[in-house]
């Protein structure tokens, strides 16, 4: 299913192959992001992540660097995260070698001129602000707020106007120096390809990938002994909130129990939630329930934008729907949909070179351990209904819960009277 191995520099492959796709990717992830920036370069991960496309010495500019996988239909991108950013390249499998070749480009030949550095403060500025002007992506920012208050884990992954405007070419190229080093980096090759050849491809363009080792993370504080509210005053039409509680991150035992208990209360179309806020209520048109697990972090929320009038109902609804998990008021059919919604779910993410080689690659990068698709889904189905019972009753505790809103509301008194379990 699966080899990995280390070249001579120590950077660490993984590859996935997929025979019958006609498409081959290549994605290297790094482990930095957000958590790892201090106060006053919050945002620098992100930033030094969009320079990358700015030009390197081959292809000196954003449209020379993009027009050498656009010649042939490739897809591309870059992302960041808290844990980790990565970089990507997907194209029909007979130009794998031009794809090794841009991703490893871009990363090893950065030219990060001056420049190119204001402008893109303007872009990252103007993205900055997009979140902030669309409601319901801005609670999303919010929320790790109000959770982890000022430390890395709730400092917002694009950073602060204030921060980002500081940032400099001698910051980006410490940090670059810092984090993109083999004992941080992870190359995955992911499709169809030539299991024979592809060691020597990716010795091509990757032995020069700089040695190092990365400086860590600072340990994520977790203290809350009573319900917390954070407002943001604005005059909305929708009221747009995230509510929620602390609970378990990648490595708890629990957290597959912890995905059906997200499952069966907001996670699907016809999920508990769902139903009572689209099909019974009628009050919102978005709700949904996430569970995320990081390394070192976790937490359950219910996403929701309802008119202002009904924002104390819907809060009492997502409550009472908290408070009926942990009174055993599961079925077999109900805890089977979830398990089958999660199995299925994740074989249909998986038909895809670029999604077989995230789903590979984050494993190995943040746990330093793979399960396979199928592992994944015995794992799914050891859940018991006991399980369950015991998350539900373990996270939702009065002392967990947490309310993020954006609206015409300024009285957290109003909302800390019915944040109760």
């Amino acid at each position: 299913m699966y080899k990995n191995f280390f070249l001579k520099n120590k950077l660490k492959i993984l590859l996935v192959p997929m025979k019958e796709s006609q498409t081959t990717t290549v994605l290297v992830l790094v482990k930095t992001g957000s958590k790892y920036e201090t106060k006053e370069k919050n945002g620098i991960s992100h930033f030094l992540e969009h320079m990358f496309f700015k030009g390197t010495k081959k292809h000196p500019s954003l449209q020379a660097i993009a027009e050498v996988l656009d010649k042939v239909g490739g897809v591309y991108n870059a992302f960041t995260a808290e844990d980790f950013t990565g970089f990507f390249a997907k194209t029909d499998f007979s130009n794998l070698d031009l794809a090794l070749e841009w991703v490893s480009d871009i990363l090893l030949n950065p030219l990060f001129r001056e420049e190119d550095i204001e402008k893109e403060k303007g872009v990252i500025l103007a993205e900055i602000k997009m979140y902030y002007d669309n409601p319901q992506s801005y609670v999303q920012i919010l929320w790790p707020e109000l959770l982890y208050g000022d430390q890395p884990a709730g400092w917002p992954i694009a950073g602060r106007e204030e921060t980002v405007s500081k940032i400099s070419r001698a910051d980006l190229i410490s940090y670059f120096k810092n984090y993109y080093v083999t004992n941080n980096t992870l190359v995955c090759v992911s499709g169809n390809f030539n299991q024979k050849t592809i060691k020597k491809s990716i010795e091509k363009y990757f032995l020069k990938f700089p040695s190092g080792k990365a400086s860590s993370k600072v340990p994520v504080i977790e203290q809350q002994k009573s319900p917390k509210v954070l407002l943001h005053y604005r005059e909305t039409e929708q009221t747009h909130f995230c509510l929620g509680v602390r609970a378990f991150n990648l490595f708890h035992p629990l957290k597959y129990a912890q995905e059906i208990v997200g499952t069966i209360l907001g996670g699907m179309f016809s999920s508990r939630i769902s139903v009572l806020f689209r099909e019974k209520l009628g009050m919102a048109y978005y709700v949904h329930t996430d569970v995320e697990t990081n390394p070192d972090t976790g937490f359950l929320v219910t996403s929701a934008g309802v008119d202002a009038q009904h924002i104390e109902k819907a809060i009492r609804v997502i409550l009472n729907e908290y408070k009926k998990m942990t009174q055993n008021k599961l079925d077999k059919k109900e805890i089977k949909k979830a398990k089958d919604y999660l199995k299925g779910k994740l074989a249909i993410s998986l038909e895809t070179s670029n999604s077989l080689a995230s789903f590979y690659s984050l494993q190995e990068l943040l746990q330093n351990k793979i399960l396979t698709p199928e592992e994944v889904m015995k794992e799914i189905d050891k859940v018991t209904k006991n399980d369950i019972l015991k998350v539900a009753k373990m996270i939702f505790r009065p002392e967990k819960l947490n309310l993020a809103i954006v609206g015409p509301f300024k009285d957290k008194g109003q909302f800390e009277k019915i944040l109760k379990l």
